[in-house]
């Protein structure tokens, strides 16, 4: 037996890698640093989203920029209207562009809790409905995808059209950090990267029991054959869009983390670019395996902070070339090493007989490391 496929192997992994990034304020005395620790956990959770999506859905989802700047654009508008006056309480920007009032969507947000309940809200809504429409429609595979990328790029289209209420190109960048009663979200003290660990731990150990769930089970068969899934009795439609919708949400937790860390959002964030590179980001570190998109995350975007700014320009080309012969070579990404080396060290079966039901189950659920 390969000890990447043990259980109990997997969830030791896991709880290695979340102690280990989990004590990083411990040592990093580098705010600026443990900051940008703290967005990598942001691109973790993206990361995951697609894993989910892409991986275990086997949903091409190219638009996940969607539901991330929408929960970004949310969450700033939140801080932004924290920082007015409630007898002035019109964004300078709104002034600038000739507005003498605030648009009545912009209303909600002057709640803290209601705003980021919308900012949340919203995008998964927002998947829940694109998706059910997709999928009862049957569409799928690449058809689905140009769809995302469709949606995504008339998203960015409209936030640039829309300047007077958005701030166009120039985005929205609250004067204050987010503040929840007494509490100031400092998003360079190590409270908020902690905040941000556990968004990332919460999000990862919810998605790997869903998908040795049931409901999982059911998603990863929907991946391999679904016209049969189908002809079992299963609204395949219902499973794809609620795997789509609860990625939309991850995707929308992330965006809001991203606000409280930079104070900042812009049309970037519905860029074709950045929501292609959250698919290279799993690509690369293994679709099929949670940890694995999370992991490929971090090497991607650590490498292009810091050999990004003396490579410029060839950096990409290194990526594109790396991608190729990842898919090319390792199907399952850089995890798929990992799976081979450890077949090299077979573990003994016990002695104690494993019974028919646990068998059948053993057989059925995701293979250790998806």
């Amino acid at each position: 037996m390969n000890l990447y496929h043990n259980t109990k192997a997997q969830w030791l992994a896991y709880l290695v890698f979340f102690v280990a990034i989990g004590t990083i304020p411990l040592y990093v005395t580098d705010n600026f640093l443990l900051n940008q620790f703290a967005v990598y956990g942001v691109y973790g959770m993206l990361a995951l989203a697609i894993g989910l999506c892409w991986g275990f859905g086997g949903i091409l989802n190219l638009g996940q920029g969607i539901p991330f700047g929408l929960g970004a654009y949310g969450m700033a508008m939140t801080m932004q209207m924290q920082s007015q006056d409630a007898s002035d309480p019109i964004p300078p920007f709104m002034l600038n562009n000739s507005l003498d009032h605030l648009p009545w969507f912009w209303e909600p947000f002057r709640n803290t809790a209601f705003g980021i309940c919308l900012a949340l809200l919203i995008p998964t809504l927002f998947c829940a409905l694109f998706g059910g429409l997709m999928f009862r429609a049957r569409v799928s595979g690449p058809f689905f995808a140009i769809m995302t990328l469709a949606m995504l790029s008339a998203f960015y289209t409209l936030i640039l059209d829309v300047q007077p209420y958005t701030n166009g190109v120039n985005g929205i960048t609250p004067p204050s950090p987010l503040v929840m009663g007494s509490f100031t979200f400092d998003p360079y003290s190590p409270y908020v990267y902690w905040i941000v660990f556990a968004f990332l731990l919460v999000t990862t150990v919810g998605g790997k029991l869903m998908t040795r769930s049931r409901f999982g089970l059911v998603v990863q068969a929907v991946r391999g054959d679904a016209e049969r899934v189908r002809f079992l009795g299963y609204n395949v439609a219902s499973y794809e869009t609620a795997i789509y919708t609860v990625s939309g949400f991850i995707a929308a937790v992330a965006g809001c983390c991203w606000v409280v860390l930079t104070q900042y959002v812009s049309p970037a964030q519905f860029d074709t670019t950045f929501s292609l590179s959250m698919v290279i980001w799993a690509g690369i570190g293994g679709r099929l395996s949670l940890l694995g998109a999370i992991i490929g995350a971090f090497m991607i975007q650590g490498g292009q902070s810091y050999l990004g700014d003396s490579l410029l320009s060839t950096w990409l080309l290194f990526l594109g070339a790396f991608f190729i012969i990842v898919v090319r070579f390792l199907p399952k990404g850089l995890v798929g090493l990992v799976e081979t080396f450890l077949g090299y060290f077979p573990v003994a079966k016990g002695k104690k007989k494993i019974g028919e039901d646990q068998a059948a189950e053993s057989r059925l659920l995701p293979q250790p490391g998806e």
